[in-house]
């Protein structure tokens, strides 16, 4: 569940096992003029498939980058206590990576986000959020056990889960979609139109890549070559962090997995609370 302090009094905002020190919010307001950032509710692949494509758009498709410096590396978490110092190990223009809804940042928003050169919200259908968010939390040590599906499906629409709500999360960061820096994108998209996905995901950053670049972004974004990249597949991740045995990364780098998981009572129980919380969402998303 998240966690977060109402005022810098603490000098801490906490989303459990995160750590954001207020004392680094100069330093995100300098990284925010040069830098990208990549924000969504946690769901596994799309993050860092998402991270791999704008990093392979940052290197003009030439995938050494990738292959060398691991994904946490590439696009530090700004919420993390070591993130930004991650950051300076690389040139601008950088990119970042946060988790934090939108709701929890007044503190930054004047300071980071708003001055970001861009943002890239990415979505993703909550049913596979909740699946792929179930079988991935298993692996962190320091976490609540996911118990079976059914609680975590609970947990999962309560918002009693890392990060909080998936629909305060994205209605939140909606608030801002008529902003020019910010862009948004559905996993669904990138699934049915990668080559597309990634000249438009170009056109927003105001980055030219000819037909042999983008290709090359494309193939080394994909989900086979992200697998069978360490740098990208999350095997390197400490076993006193992660359980490898429980949590398999990556898992099917596919959407609608959800049907294969939730029975026909869950799904229509899933449907009502989805109704009830995104009423009055002027959007329409490719998974309604």
């Amino acid at each position: 569940m998240l966690v977060a302090s109402s005022t810098l009094s603490n000098h801490l905002v906490c989303c459990r096992p995160l750590l954001l020190v207020p004392s680094i919010f100069p330093n995100i307001r300098v990284f925010s003029r040069e830098s990208s950032l990549l924000t969504m509710w946690p769901k596994y692949w799309s993050t860092h498939w998402m991270s791999e494509v704008l990093a392979l758009i940052r290197s003009h498709g030439d995938p050494s980058w990738v292959q060398n410096a691991l994904v946490w590396d590439r696009a530090p978490w700004i919420e993390a206590a070591d993130g930004l110092k991650e950051a300076l190990k690389y040139p601008p223009p950088r990119l970042l990576s946060t988790h934090l809804p939108f709701q929890v940042l007044p503190p930054l928003q004047s300071q980071a986000f708003f001055l970001c050169k861009e943002v890239v919200y990415t979505m993703c259908n909550p049913r596979d959020e909740m699946v792929s968010g179930y079988h991935f939390f298993q692996g962190f040590k320091d976490l609540k056990d996911s118990g079976t599906m059914e609680m975590y499906l609970e947990r999962f629409l309560s918002g009693e889960v890392l990060f909080g709500s998936w629909f305060d999360h994205v209605k939140g960061w909606m608030e801002m979609k008529d902003r020019a820096n910010i862009f948004f994108i559905t996993y669904e998209e990138l699934q049915q139109d990668l080559p597309g996905s990634v000249q438009r995901i170009c056109c927003f950053l105001g980055k030219e890549l000819n037909s042999q670049q983008i290709e090359s972004v494309v193939e080394n974004a994909s989900f086979h070559k992200m697998k069978d990249n360490k740098m990208s597949n999350f095997s390197l991740i400490p076993d006193d962090i992660f359980d490898h045995t429980k949590g398999k990364l990556p898992r099917k780098g596919i959407s609608g997995d959800w049907k294969n998981r939730l029975t026909v009572a869950q799904r229509e129980y899933f449907d009502r609370v989805y109704q009830e919380n995104m009423r009055g969402v002027n959007m329409t998303f490719p998974w309604d």
